[in-house]
């Protein structure tokens, strides 16, 4: 895929900058509503995309950071408005179809299941409902709201499922417990302004593509950590703002992590357990054997999830 083809087309990452990048906006960098809470010594605000195939590559590293971070950071997740419509899209690079191929590309790139073929069977013409859902779980429930955004993303990547779609939020929603009814009227009604705001305040940080993690202090210094990076690069921005910043130790048993984050790939797996790629694939599939896991395979890899889980 040539450079400026990706460069026209929001959908088409970057691989070598882990960038899935945005139309040009005039922005500038000011600090706006960015300095976090007095309990937390950094804010990470996370500018994200339900469909972004780069943030799903992150997803093994962020886990990690909460996980041994989350004593000193607060994550605030805002929606960066990915793909508004199929119109404005240039550079030889007009349709669903083409992305399908990338997508498959880029699930082998960050070891993280992706089926590109939902962009043959079932495309999305916006990333705007899904964003717009997310902003209108935050309403009714944060906690479950970053659940259902998990769901979401499985739903698209793993299931290839339109999340564009009403039926497959609702889905979603239910999954993680969340009051459709109530979701759906936030869906229609408060939530859109608030997806507005993120939009507003990512031009006005300077927001160009996702993942973009903004790392900001008490007194406004601010780290950015553009695109799709090894974990050590999100732990320095931590560090740089508070050098102080304890790392807590967790319990890295499969049991533990999956109490904590009930479906894991492979990728996540290793990065949170420590264990080799290779090990934690061998280990999840004695696992599955046990009945302990069951398994979700893809075209381009797999997912596992507690055996137990109440659907």
């Amino acid at each position: 895929m040539n450079k400026e083809a990706i460069k026209n087309n929001p959908l088409l990452c970057d691989i070598e900058t882990g960038m899935c990048e945005i139309t040009d906006e005039n922005t500038d960098t000011s600090s706006k509503n960015t300095k976090p809470s007095t309990k937390k010594s950094v804010k990470v605000i996370y500018y994200t995309d339900p469909i972004c195939s780069s943030c799903w590559g992150i997803e093994p590293q962020l886990r990690k950071l909460k996980l041994e971070y989350g004593n000193a950071i607060e994550f605030e997740y805002r929606m960066g408005g990915l793909l508004p419509d199929w119109n404005y899209n240039s550079g030889g690079i007009g349709k669903p179809s083409d992305v399908a191929g990338h997508w498959d590309e880029v699930s082998v790139h960050y070891d993280m299941p992706i089926d590109g073929d939902l962009w043959l069977e079932d495309p999305l013409d916006s990333s705007y409902p899904p964003s717009i859902a997310f902003k209108a779980a935050e309403l009714q429930d944060p906690e479950k709201a970053l659940l259902f955004l998990r769901e979401m993303k499985e739903l698209v990547f793993l299931h290839k499922k339109n999340i564009a779609k009403w039926e497959h939020l609702e889905v979603a929603a239910k999954k993680v417990g969340l009051n459709t009814e109530k979701l759906k009227t936030d869906f229609e009604n408060n939530a859109k302004a608030l997806f507005e705001e993120d939009l507003k305040l990512g031009r006005e940080l300077g927001v160009r593509g996702f993942p973009t993690l903004f790392f900001v202090d008490n007194t406004g210094q601010k780290e950015i950590v553009y695109g799709t990076r090894p974990y050590a690069f999100y732990e320095m921005a931590i560090l740089k703002l508070n050098p102080n910043a304890a790392k807590s130790e967790y319990s890295k048993n499969w049991e533990n992590l999956f109490s904590i984050y009930p479906s894991l790939t492979a990728k996540e797996f290793s990065e949170l357990s420590g264990a080799p790629r290779n090990e934690s694939e061998k280990q999840l599939n004695e696992l599955v054997e046990k009945g302990n896991l069951e398994k979700h395979t893809t075209k381009n890899g797999a997912i596992w999830k507690i055996k137990n889980e109440i659907h």
